[in-house]
């Protein structure tokens, strides 16, 4: 027969007087004593990793490429657009050999490029000072004569409409007024002899 010693045995502590609601009595248990408690299993040594290879330098990012400057955004010189289909055509029953076609042509592109391009080198820088310098002049009339002559024609009008209304009431009405009374009493009469005389001109003079 086996013997059980007394540091294996639990005391268990019964309270009858705690109850739950539902008629059951609470059991309180201790702890298990040292010998008998689960130890916890020791994590498994880890790995060592692997060093990291080194990253190559990033390539330097290409700039996106840019569109052509308008230099005639609001398409004010679009009547200028003129190609060679414009200026020379051959109908079918007059064709020249096709050699002289094709050079006239390359001719005439050569010939409006070139052209233009060394008289806007003489002539650009100039003509857009001038350009410049005219609607400077423009703009500082526009800014310090006719707007404020304006703005102070519109501030006196109303004055000056009163004065005139003024003096016409004052003068020019009552005169034309006396002038018309006095005409109004001039009558002409003409007598038959009158009459004969004038148509004796008439005729003498047709």
């Amino acid at each position: 027969m086996m013997m059980v010693s007394d540091d294996c045995l639990v005391e268990c502590k019964i309270d009858d007087s705690d109850e739950d609601e539902s008629g059951e009595e609470q059991i309180n248990t201790p702890p298990p004593p040292p010998e008998f408690a689960s130890k916890a299993p020791t994590p498994a040594p880890r790995a060592p990793t692997p060093p990291k290879a080194p990253t190559p330098p990033a390539a330097p990012a290409t700039p996106a490429p840019t569109h052509p400057v308008s230099r005639d955004p609001h398409g004010i010189n679009e009547h200028l657009k003129v190609e060679v289909s414009d200026v020379l055509a051959e109908p079918s029953t007059h064709q020249s050999i096709k050699q002289v076609w094709v050079y006239s042509v390359v001719g005439f592109e050569k010939a409006r490029f070139w052209t233009y391009q060394c008289l806007s080198l003489l002539f650009a820088v100039p003509f857009a000072l001038l350009c410049g310098i005219f609607l400077a002049v423009l703009a500082c009339l526009h800014v310090w004569f006719l707007v404020p002559c304006l703005q102070l024609s519109t501030t006196f009008l109303p004055c000056l409409r009163s004065l005139c209304l003024c003096a016409i009431d004052v003068v020019i009405t009552p005169f034309c007024a006396s002038v018309a009374l006095c005409c109004s009493r001039i009558a002409v009469s003409l007598s038959n002899k009158d009459w004969i005389q004038m148509g004796d001109k008439d005729k003498d003079t047709v």
